[in-house]
């Protein structure tokens, strides 16, 4: 899969979690076009076409990102920042799916631009119907504006005041 198909950004480093939601998004026939980033810096290099992803500009695809909270080298509040502080990535849904109840945590998320904060299940049944229902939402209800690129005018030139 070409990077700029991909339609969704998983950012997840528990390798439990990862499989449980791409099982429950392939099962719900959500979306086969899903990237795994593992940390942080991972999530920042894809999204912003860095590193081992200098060539990917998938940002004009993305429809939305799945990201844990507490992830290695970079935090996922950190990552979020990042993403709703860019003005290509601004409008790309952030969904946190973790494992967090800290209040302090999900009022920092929403602060920060999240579209959305939930907690992972532990019970398995619970857990797919969560993603089915986040990946039916966002993936298919949810409306994702066109991307296009606006071009700047060219700034009017001053006025000149005759002098008599």
């Amino acid at each position: 899969m070409a990077y700029r198909e991909v339609e969704i950004l998983l950012v997840e480093d528990n390798s439990d979690d990862e499989f449980l939601v791409l099982r429950a998004l392939r099962k719900h026939n959500v979306s086969n076009k899903i990237h795994v980033a593992r940390d942080g810096e991972e999530a920042l290099d894809f999204l912003f076409a860095r590193g081992n992803y200098q060539e990917s500009d998938c940002i004009d695809n993305l429809k939305l990102v799945l990201l844990d909270l507490k992830l290695p080298k970079v935090s996922g509040l950190e990552v979020l920042e990042e993403i709703k502080n860019n003005s290509r990535t601004k409008r790309i849904p952030v969904v946190l799916l973790t494992s967090s109840h800290q209040q302090e945590e999900m009022l920092k998320a929403y602060l920060g631009g999240a579209n959305s904060f939930l907690q992972k299940p532990v019970d398995f049944d619970h857990f797919d119907e969560l993603i089915r229902q986040v990946g039916f939402y966002w993936m298919r209800l949810n409306q994702h504006p066109e991307v296009i690129t606006l071009v700047a005018e060219e700034p009017e030139a001053p006025e000149t005041a005759m002098v008599p």
